[in-house]
């Protein structure tokens, strides 16, 4: 039997319905945004629409890390640990550097 086909079903599903979530909040920031009447201001990233459209965006920045995550979960369940010790590590390391950066 085929130990990784959940794997792939899990992922390929947070990574499709992950960009449409994503996606959905951009077009919905953007919409708002468009519909607002004070379109017309200066400093566009002000306008609280289009920081729903940020949020869109950190959600497409964060999808590869819920992958890992959820890759890690998957791992430590089936007592796979090597593999869950090495998406642990992956996942400290972009912890490491979103700090580091921040």
């Amino acid at each position: 039997m085929n130990r990784t086909a959940p794997l792939e079903q899990s992922l390929a599903a947070l990574l499709r319905y992950g960009s449409w979530l994503a996606s959905a909040v951009i077009g919905l920031g953007l919409a708002l945004a468009l519909i607002d009447s004070r379109v017309g201001t200066r400093n566009l990233a002000i306008l609280p629409n289009l920081r729903i459209a940020s949020i869109g965006i950190v959600l497409f920045i964060l999808l590869p890390s819920l992958r890992v995550l959820l890759m890690l979960l998957v791992f430590v369940r089936e007592g796979d640990f090597r593999f869950a010790a090495a998406a642990g590590l992956v996942l400290v390391i972009i912890s490491l550097s979103v700090i580091f950066v921040l």
